[in-house]
């Protein structure tokens, strides 16, 4: 009989409410989710674009900066992480577009743009300029600034995105 009650005893712990107050969700990822989500948006149904270069590291992303942003995954299942991504155009609502960056060489790919290494990543790798993935960011979706990139390559990114898409 003692060993009844035991197991029944212990069966009415599993049932118990918790004391323990449930831990808080961590703090959403800036970028992610809500009226400031970054976005990928297909560049050919954009309209006329007009590219500008006009980096000011103030704490908004200015085009020719490089800066960081929750990225979707190019699966588009609702996953993503923090990206690099070159900002290349202004929107009239404040929103910005901007070019996503990798590390990662696809030699013989015209749509990966070498534009070498600097501030943007720690470890100073060579960086390359995804053509074909652009996206809206908003300035509160924004992270953090990482680097002005110099005006003779943004002009090379400025040229290749007017080839591929006819923007100015």
């Amino acid at each position: 009989m003692a060993s009844v009650r035991s197991v029944l005893s212990a069966l009415s712990g599993l049932f118990r409410p918790s004391r323990t107050p449930p831990a808080p969700a961590p703090p959403a990822e800036r970028g992610r989710s809500g009226a400031a989500a970054t976005a990928q948006v297909g560049p050919r149904g954009l309209g006329r674009i007009r590219t500008s270069y006009n980096p000011r590291l103030d704490g908004d992303a200015d085009p020719g900066e490089i800066v960081w942003t929750w990225v979707p995954y190019e699966e588009a299942d609702g996953r993503g992480k923090d990206r690099p991504v070159l900002v290349v155009a202004t929107e009239p609502s404040g929103a910005v577009l901007a070019v996503a960056l990798t590390s990662q060489e696809h030699p013989g790919r015209p749509e990966y743009l070498p534009i070498g290494s600097g501030d943007w990543d720690g470890r100073h790798r060579p960086s390359f300029v995804r053509l074909d993935r652009v996206f809206r960011v908003q300035q509160g979706g924004m992270r953090r600034e990482g680097a002005a990139l110099d005006a003779r390559r943004f002009d090379a990114v400025r040229a290749a995105l007017a080839a591929r898409y006819g923007w100015r």
